[in-house]
């Protein structure tokens, strides 16, 4: 008996031991599929910076042919209409004969019309300006045309470059990407313009400052929206990390760059008692609005699942994902049908009631591995933003509209790389806030700049009012 007891506690011994090296085996592993997946993570995300706007995983063997489509449908605008104005007619004659050495027989006449630019010279105006002085303060004072841009005079303010040039110059550096070099070299080639880089870098500051009312109205437009859609993304001033924050509406974009990315910055547009919706991804400092309802964007929710699903940890969890995503679904597809308007008011809440209580189940009970319970705290911090878009037939279910505001400075920031100053970043962004802003407003915003450099004091575009 006293052999066998000692047989036994030498087995549990052994097991004991065995266990512990198991376990430490498991936390071994534990650990190494964490950082295996915050690889994955940040690799996925380093997918989503736009690096290559232009690669595709597996293009098409057949794309479709570039070009005009064929069909009756489209027949009615193949064609260039005739311009309403044509400044010069010139005949061109038949041949009298071909090139086979037969004589050409005349049967008509057909009609092309070419559109060309014209070359372009520049105009230099010269101000001759009267000036004196108070006879009680001592005050300088001189007079301004119009036409001025600065009111700078001397050696250096004596030169200044006009209104339009500027304007253009703005047009091509902040909304086309091109870099002073392009531009001074566009403008020599074209205009006959000679610039230096450092008198396009001022222009830029000076119109910044001329923007800035404008810029400012534009905010406190904003802040008394109702629905606004909010997103971030990396920058660069001096060479050191930053953010462009862009918030916007179907009427206004308003961009801004600072050195963080928290609820301080994002408050510098809305202000901290913004008490409207917003169309927000998951980024927790939104929360910061507590005044404000939020909407999350079920587009960065359903590409969450889809990650999750593409290395799920068990069978369980991929199902739990699967659950998730197919809610989602069912409500962008209840939205689709209220849209249209094949499902009746009493259906439209009845089935909402069901969705919201599918969702609620499933966060109630979570699979019980980190990445599901992960997911399920994410979507249970938000449960109220989830389903706002069905509340509120005017808010979108996706903050697109954000995303595509972001675009021309993803764009932007490629090309130029960002700011060297601080000073030089607030010009961008106002700037760029003014050439969004006319774009979603169809106006030009060649002309509202151009306005600006000409008014004696900044004020309020009334375009942009």
């Amino acid at each position: 008996m006293e052999s066998r007891m000692a047989e036994l506690e030498k087995q549990l011994g052994w097991a004991l031991v065995r266990i512990a090296k198991l376990e430490a085996e498991n936390e071994q592993l534990r650990a190494e599929n964490a950082a295996l997946r915050k690889v994955l993570d940040e690799e996925r995300r380093a997918g989503k910076r736009q690096a290559g706007p232009f690669s595709r995983n597996n293009p098409r063997t057949n794309p479709k042919k570039p070009g005009r489509k064929r069909g009756s449908e489209y027949g009615a605008v193949s064609h260039r209409r005739p311009p309403a104005k044509v400044d010069e007619t010139v005949e061109v004659a038949c041949p009298l004969w071909c090139s086979c050495g037969a004589e050409v027989k005349l049967e008509g006449v057909v009609r092309q019309y070419q559109t060309d630019i014209p070359p372009v010279e520049p105009t230099t105006i010269e101000f001759v300006i009267q000036y004196g002085r108070c006879t009680k303060c001592g005050r300088r004072v001189q007079g301004r045309d119009p036409r001025q841009t600065s009111d700078a005079t001397g050696a250096v303010g004596g030169d200044q470059i006009g209104p339009q040039t500027i304007a253009l110059a703005a047009h091509l550096n902040k909304a086309c990407g091109l870099s002073y070099e392009r531009i001074m070299e566009l403008f020599a080639q074209v205009f006959r313009l000679r610039l230096s880089r450092s008198a396009l870098a001022r222009a830029m500051l000076r119109l910044g400052r001329k923007a800035e009312v404008t810029y400012e109205h534009l905010k406190e437009v904003l802040r008394n929206s109702r629905i606004v859609y909010p997103d971030e993304t990396g920058w660069r001033v001096g060479g050191a990390r930053a953010w462009l924050w862009a918030m916007t509406t179907v009427t206004e974009t308003v961009y801004l760059i600072e050195r963080g990315r928290g609820f301080p910055e994002a408050a510098k547009i809305l202000g901290e008692l913004f008490a409207g919706i917003l169309g927000c991804d998951g980024w927790a400092p939104y929360r910061g609005f507590t005044k404000a309802e939020r909407q999350l964007c079920l587009a960065h929710l359903l590409r969450r699942c889809k990650e999750l699903l593409e290395a799920p940890p068990t069978a369980e969890c991929a199902s739990y994902f699967e659950q998730i995503k197919a809610i989602l679904k069912e409500a962008l597809a209840l939205r689709d049908r209220r849209d249209e308007g094949t499902i009746t008011p009493h259906g439209f809440r009845s089935r909402k009631g069901k969705i919201e209580a599918s969702m609620d189940r499933l966060l109630e009970d979570p699979d019980l591995h980190d990445e599901s319970i992960r997911f399920a705290l994410h979507l249970l911090t938000n449960r109220d933003a989830l389903f706002l878009f069905l509340a509120h037939s005017d808010v979108e279910a996706t903050n697109h509209l954000a995303e595509k505001a972001i675009r021309p400075a993803v764009i932007n920031r490629k090309t130029s790389g960002g700011n060297r100053t601080f000073n030089g970043a607030h010009a961008q962004a106002v700037i760029m806030t003014i050439l969004r802003t006319a774009k979603l407003r169809a106006i030009s915003a060649i002309d509202v700049f151009a306005d600006m450099l000409r008014a004696p004091v900044p004020l309020t575009h009334p375009l942009m009012r």
